[in-house]
């Protein structure tokens, strides 16, 4: 963080001049900056504060993120894992104990999709995900995730902050305070979700202890003009000097009041960094968000809806140099289907085409080598049928966390590749078990950071993302 220097609080008599003296140090620079920058350009301001950019301690192999977050629990048994042997005991108790879930199962549940192996790797790959599938041979597929519960407030904090009890900081959170950005007016983490939020709202990607700064910024891609999808980007009534002059002046007050108070308020902090970036998006992010720009080609590629569109925003997000993007399907948790299985399809249709143009994307623009790719959700589901509470059965499966899948492209990953199993039911990891915790490790390793050693002291104690867990998927890393 930067050396920080407070200023006395304003007298009547301070001139402009003395103002923009004073405002030079410690947060005032990032004020200055703006001032000095062209705002007909929207040109960068200096490159200074808490977010920016930053080195790691090895050499990364992944530069960005972009997490394809399906909330709600994928069944990997009908998406990435085939398991033939359902098949056979389909409709007829399994030879070996049903695993304790959340709510009661019965009998074995065959997989309503096909399977059918895609590109050079063979991987098999279920029809839901067809464009997915012509793409597997640039994927890492993760078939032995596990996480602690099978419930899902629990399982999506363990999944986005490491910790399935306990308030901590986000993923996103930890990579934007490892790394900064690339881009001084955008956001380091950005996270979309048309509709409203998930379950557990932004505590998926708050700060926790860390500075407020790094904490996600929510857009709901649902809306169609860049001014709704950004409220009160623009301001109507001041120009942008005007805008500048009251934000100088906020952050004298709000610097007087700080010294006042001792200093070093975080919060408060965050505060003036958050208005810093406000102002500096006027511009750049009014672009970013604006997929009309693209050319036509690009937006048929990527196809017509809603996650099409915010797979687009993320792209253009990332080279424009946002560190941390997530896209989530929608509000609540729409994966999880508890009654009927069949609800994946259109789902799945929803977001085969945009992810799979999106690779396809990064990989012509010479980004996917150095941006990591994350799909799945906070858990897998049952390979056996729900069983409601009248003993009635569903065509549905319930939450799984013994065994799942997640898969991972780009950002130094081998591509075609498969990395552990799960039992030949597809109940539990089999075979190269990775935790959420190692899949964290994982991650960080890819951007550059040994996750054991990457740490905040907090509360007398230095705390970091795999709590006192993870070890890192070396076989995964190409």
């Amino acid at each position: 963080m930067a050396d920080r220097r407070h200023s006395a609080p304003l007298s009547t008599s301070t001139s402009r001049r003395e103002l923009l003296a004073r405002s030079c140090y410690g947060l005032g620079a990032l004020g200055l900056g703006s001032l000095l920058a062209d705002t007909a350009t929207g040109q960068t301001p200096p490159q200074e504060g808490p977010l920016a950019p930053k080195a790691p301690p090895f050499r990364p192999r992944a530069k960005r993120v972009v997490h394809i977050f399906c909330n709600g629990g994928p069944s990997h048994v009908d998406t990435f894992d085939h398991k033939p042997a359902l098949g056979r005991y389909d409709g007829r108790p399994l030879p070996v104990p049903n695993r304790k879930t959340e709510r009661k199962t019965g009998a074995a549940f065959a997989s309503p999709f096909g399977f059918r192996r895609y590109g050079e790797s063979g991987i098999e790959v279920s029809d839901l995900f067809p464009q997915v599938g012509s793409c597997i041979d640039r994927i890492t597929v993760i078939r032995s995730m596990q996480c602690d519960v099978p419930n899902h407030e629990p399982s999506l904090m363990l999944m986005n902050c490491g910790d399935s009890v306990r308030a901590r900081p986000s993923i996103g959170s930890w990579v934007t305070y490892g790394l900064g950005t690339e881009n001084q007016n955008l956001p380091g983490f950005v996270v979309l979700c048309p509709g409203g939020y998930p379950i557990k709202d932004a505590a998926n990607w708050h700060a926790g202890f860390l500075p407020g700064i790094y904490q996600g910024t929510f857009v709901d891609p649902k809306h169609e003009s860049v001014e709704q999808l950004l409220e009160h980007i623009r301001n109507g009534s001041l120009s942008r000097r005007s805008q500048r002059r009251q934000l100088d002046l906020l952050r004298e007050l709000n610097e007087a009041h700080s010294n006042d108070r001792g200093g070093d308020d975080p919060r408060l902090e965050a505060r003036i960094q958050a208005f810093e970036l406000a102002y500096r998006m006027q511009i750049e992010a009014t672009d970013a968000f604006d997929v009309s720009r693209e050319p036509a080609a690009i937006r048929d590629e990527y196809g017509p809806g809603v996650h099409a569109k915010q797979t687009l925003i993320a792209r253009r997000l990332l080279e424009r140099g946002v560190r941390y993007v997530q896209l989530w399907h929608g509000a609540g948790q729409p994966w999880d289907h508890h009654d009927d299985i069949a609800g994946h399809r259109a789902l799945a249709a929803q977001t085969d085409r945009p992810v799979a143009a999106l690779l396809r994307d990064l990989e012509r623009r010479g980004m996917l080598d150095d941006t990591l790719v994350i799909w799945g959700g906070e858990f897998g589901r049952t390979p056996t049928v729900e069983l409601k509470a009248s003993g009635e059965v569903t065509r549905g499966r319930d939450h799984n966390p013994y065994g799942f899948t997640v898969w991972l492209a780009g950002g130094g990953v081998k591509g075609g590749h498969v990395h552990g199993a799960t039992d030949e039911f597809g109940f539990a990891a089999a075979e190269n078990p990775v935790h959420v915790h190692d899949l964290h490790a994982t991650i960080l390793h890819l951007l550059g950071f040994d996750h054991e050693q990457f740490t905040y002291r907090w509360a007398g104690r230095d705390f970091r993302l795999t709590d006192v867990a993870g070890r890192v998927a070396h076989d995964v890393i190409a």
